[in-house]
């Protein structure tokens, strides 16, 4: 699946994805996926991406959870489950594969620092699990799945002939069709949410939803720059 169906007309997540157009638009451009389309991301860049979205996958999964336990209805509650298990599982697969393929050992993974953008990210995340109600934490996380899939299916639609693409893997994992149907799924839930909710709660949704797309750019551009702490002088590398 290279593309996903519009979202439903006056909803909030049609809003939320025309207030960001912009933004993903500078995400889609940026010199790592650019890149990373082209199959010419050099390895420091992409380990250093793999190793950040492992530990921030940890975050995503336990802010997925937590919206499990506030959500009223038991099948959305068992949907939200079911992302969290995947983004545990199933993408930290993805990474391990990576992992082994460039020979990291895992004490140089574990040793890695988490960046600031990460661990901004990922504060933000278990902040809003802790702190917002419902709707909110749904509109934090969605960007997550809704970006990803864009980028990975427009990624897939430019690339061309896949068959010898260096990270054809992390390709085709965002653009399939199983990807797909979870971004779906998040984005009724969050459709669902808001349209229960008050105006003062949709715009802290749009608030939330902005903020954590803002975040995937300030991700993407962590892992092009090899982001450091600029403090590193001062205290030296910590994990």
């Amino acid at each position: 699946m290279s593309t996903l169906p519009a979202p439903s007309p006056g909803g909030f997540c049609e809003q939320a994805w025309d207030t960001t157009k912009a933004l993903r638009e500078a995400i889609v451009r940026h010199p790592f996926n650019m890149a990373l389309t082209q199959g010419s991301l050099d390895r420091e860049r992409f380990v250093f991406y793999i190793v950040q979205d492992g530990r921030y996958l940890v975050g995503f999964a336990q802010a997925l959870a937590a919206a499990s336990t506030k959500a009223t209805d038991p099948e959305d509650a068992a949907v939200l489950t079911g992302s969290a298990h995947g983004a545990l599982v199933e993408e930290r697969r993805l990474h391990a594969g990576y992992v082994e393929e460039f020979g990291l050992a895992e004490s140089e993974v574990e040793g890695t620092v988490t960046s600031p953008s990460c661990l901004a990210y990922t504060s933000f995340l278990r902040a809003s699990a802790f702190t917002d109600e419902y709707p909110v934490l749904l509109a934090s996380v969605l960007p997550c799945f809704w970006v990803y899939q864009h980028v990975g299916s427009t990624i897939l639609d430019t690339a061309g002939d896949l068959t010898d693409h260096p990270y054809r893997k992390w390709i085709e994992t965002y653009a399939d069709d199983e990807f797909a149907d979870a971004v779906l799924a998040a984005r009724d839930l969050t459709d669902k949410a808001a349209a229960a909710s008050t105006p003062e709660t949709r715009e802290r949704m749009t608030a939330a939803f902005v903020r954590s797309t803002e975040y995937e750019w300030m991700f993407w551009n962590s892992a092009w720059t090899l982001e450091q702490w600029p403090t590193v002088q001062w205290v030296g590398q910590r994990p």
